[in-house]
């Protein structure tokens, strides 16, 4: 159980008695170093499973967590989230603590909060509905009662999105109405708990017994209440475990505080504290980086910052990049996964960042043309999607058929038997031609066999029966398997995740940090966030800025202060490198030629949506799109995209065809000139468009890739 580790992980793992810290820095196995712990705990007598509750913060992790402990021979231990673990608390003892049935979990509440806002006649669009409904939670985990709310955020200094009072005003319509209703949120879950433990002592004993040993993921990211709710499961003992890294706190906004995580030794001052340093995730290059962020920061969590010693052999330095506007930062981002994924690169272990989900949508245009799959974090959650519960429905028929079930007749084991069920329901060993519902469709299904894949691989004796109980596991938890493409996402939703390869775009100030960080200490938790975006990644990391946000527009912006002294040709004072000198990689390979702002032809006003600009006009100006050309142009792609065996979005998207159908190229140098055919598209597809936009037949693809 304790070979491979190394000494720290081992002093982990063997540290069973009394209260352990463990400060662990990215990608140094802490994971590792628990689930270890655990299990050798389990192995050795001392921790029964049954008495064992890890907790973390995310489905995710607790799934993984969950996965390496029944590898590891102590499946019988719990590993849940705070809110799962306190709602199958509650479940349970409600109708002993209160009578009845526990009031209906209310799984969304912006819809409630909107709701709230129109009782107490205040107006909010889609934004403001999203910041109040936050300030209402953050409320909750802090233990803010609505009438305390406006003297909470004046104490705390917090910037609230809309007056004080009137989010309060909110805040208490949001609850009477969840009491009209017999209601609860997720927030409510971990209130009640707290309440019925405090209140019961009975119930509180009784839990007190079942859980005796307690560890928590990290535990930076614990707020006032979890930290209540985890006080009220210790009692008096001091069976705890707790992981965590100041430098990773990013999540204030929520309640979330590293006090707890660094108070520990005053609270518990015989307490074991290990320190976990070993990079394994990252090349010296990458932890080189990291570590100079942290050298630049201020404050209590920077003094406790873990300085990273990589353990991987050198890779290529960290590629600093600057690019006259947006799209053209977009499209040369693009043209480098490119690049990476013809050098060899899976698609689904690269990775785009950025600050506010609001960046995405260029970046997903950059990559629909270059051809390149991405998948966008945070989308529809896997397991509520049609085909994936129909899967389950057939899978469970299946397993308990078993022998009797045609379909496995010929299937050798449990990821043929799997290939058969799903075959049935549209799933083929290639993938379907184009894009659309029916290749969303395909994915998901080959989600699934590919994660059966892994599940034989882990468990080579595991049943049908035994993959559907996990699966059943995997929807409780919303830990959905991999789908293979680029990925999408902002900072904060990356945190635990890794990639081979890291792209962080729009580094500039007022966006890195944001512009609402004003206070010292707001500043310091989005160095925290990008230093969190760096420690993605395992061997390529990529940096880079627009210095305007349209093409044409004026280069004001700024590379973020986070990078000065760090990248070639800065220095720590903050001053800009002049013209890009001292290393600083052009976008573009060299100087780029100034573009003017794209104006609508229809109208007149300058575009800076990425849609638009590639129409050439505002999406509501009237559009002289020839629609009989659309439609072949379109017929032609799907002959394309099925010979080419890709999405049909790799050969163009409907945007771009659009604006050929609007503009009706007669030359190479018109279609050219139509954002989205590049130089390689042009070379490719040129010949079959300018002849079907000459009314001209055009024959299918070459089939030549």
């Amino acid at each position: 159980m304790l070979e491979g580790l190394d000494p720290e992980q081992r002093e982990v793992a063997t540290a069973l008695h009394g209260p352990v810290c463990v400060l662990a820095g990215a990608g140094t196995g802490k994971t590792r170093a628990i689930t270890h712990r655990i299990a050798y705990g389990v192995r050795a007598g001392i921790l029964p499973p049954a008495s064992v509750l890890a907790v973390t913060f995310t489905n995710r992790a607790a799934g993984e967590m969950r996965g390496r402990l029944r590898q590891l021979g102590a499946g019988g231990v719990q590993a849940r989230t705070f809110h799962s673990a306190a709602l199958r608390q509650l479940q349970y003892f409600w109708p002993k603590a209160v009578g009845g049935e526990l009031p209906r979990l209310l799984e969304r509440k912006i819809q409630l909060v909107a709701e709230s806002a129109a009782r107490c006649r205040v107006r909010l669009d889609r934004n403001e509905l999203r910041d109040v409904t936050g300030e209402i939670e953050w409320a909750k985990v802090t233990q803010t009662v609505p009438a305390d709310y406006p003297a909470a955020v004046a104490k705390s200094h917090r910037d609230a999105p809309r007056d004080t009072a009137e989010i309060s005003q909110i805040y208490g319509a949001y609850e009477q109405l969840k009491r009209d209703r017999s209601m609860i949120d997720f927030e409510d879950v971990l209130l009640l708990t707290v309440g019925v433990l405090q209140d019961r002592h009975d119930i509180a004993d009784q839990v007190r017994r079942q859980y005796q040993h307690f560890v928590v993921d990290e535990y930076q990211d614990v707020s006032p209440l979890q930290q209540r709710l985890l006080e009220l499961w210790l009692g008096d003992r001091d069976s705890l475990c707790v992981v965590g890294d100041a430098s990773q706190t990013i999540y204030s906004f929520t309640g979330a505080t590293p006090d707890h995580l660094l108070n520990f030794r005053t609270r518990h001052p015989d307490a074991t504290v290990v320190k976990l340093v070993r990079d394994y995730r990252s090349t010296p290059q990458v932890v080189h980086l990291a570590n100079g962020l942290l050298d630049q920061a201020r404050g209590r969590a920077a003094e406790h910052r873990l300085e990273l010693i990589s353990q991987r052999d050198p890779g290529p330095e960290p590629v600093y990049s600057e690019y006259a506007d947006e799209p053209a930062e977009a499209e040369g981002t693009a043209r480098r996964i490119r690049e990476l994924i013809e050098a060899g690169v899976p698609a689904g272990e690269i990775a785009v960042l950025y600050r506010v989900n609001a960046q995405s949508e260029v970046y997903e245009q950059a990559l629909a043309d270059a051809g390149v799959p991405y998948q966008l974090r945070g989308a529809e959650r896997f397991f509520e999607r049609q085909e994936v519960r129909e899967a389950g429905v057939a899978l469970r028929g299946a397993a308990r058929a078993g022998s009797n079930d045609s379909l496995l007749d010929d299937a050798e084991d449990l990821p043929a038997q799997v290939r058969a069920v799903l075959s049935a329901k549209g799933w083929t060993a290639e993938p379907p031609a184009g894009s659309g519902a029916v290749r969303d469709r395909w994915e998901s299904l080959a989600a699934l066999v590919r994660l059966a894949e892994d599940f034989a691989r882990a468990r080579p004796e595991a049943s049908l029966a035994d993959l559907v109980a996990e699966l059943d596991e995997r929807a409780a938890a919303q830990h959905a398997p991999t789908v293979q493409g680029v990925t999408l996402a902002s900072l904060h939703s990356a945190k635990g995740l890794e990639w081979d390869a890291v792209f962080l775009v729009g580094l500039t100030e007022g966006m890195m940090p944001i512009t609402y960080a004003k206070t010292d200490e707001q500043v310091e938790e989005e160095r925290r966030l990008m230093y969190v975006g760096v420690t993605r990644a395992r061997l390529h990391l990529s940096l880079s800025w627009a210095l305007s946000r349209s093409p044409g527009g004026r280069a004001s912006r700024r590379p973020t202060r986070f990078l000065n002294g760090l990248r070639p040709g800065s220095t720590a004072f903050g001053a800009r490198s002049a013209g890009g000198a001292g290393g600083v990689e052009r976008g573009s390979g060299g100087r780029r030629k100034r573009r003017g702002p794209v104006l609508c032809r229809v109208c007149g006003k300058t575009l800076t949506d990425a849609g638009e600009m590639k129409l050439m006009r505002c999406e509501d100006c009237p559009s002289d799109m020839d629609e009989a050309l659309y439609e072949r142009l379109r017929e032609w792609r799907s002959d394309q995209a099925r010979e080419l065996g890709q999405p049909a979005y790799c050969v163009f998207t409907d945007k771009t065809l659009m604006a050929i159908a609007e503009a009706t190229p007669g030359s190479e140098g018109e279609l050219a000139a139509i954002s989205g055919v590049g130089g390689r598209k042009l070379e490719r597809f040129g010949a079959d468009v300018l002849a079907i936009c000459a009314g001209q037949d055009v024959g299918g693809g070459d089939g030549e890739g």
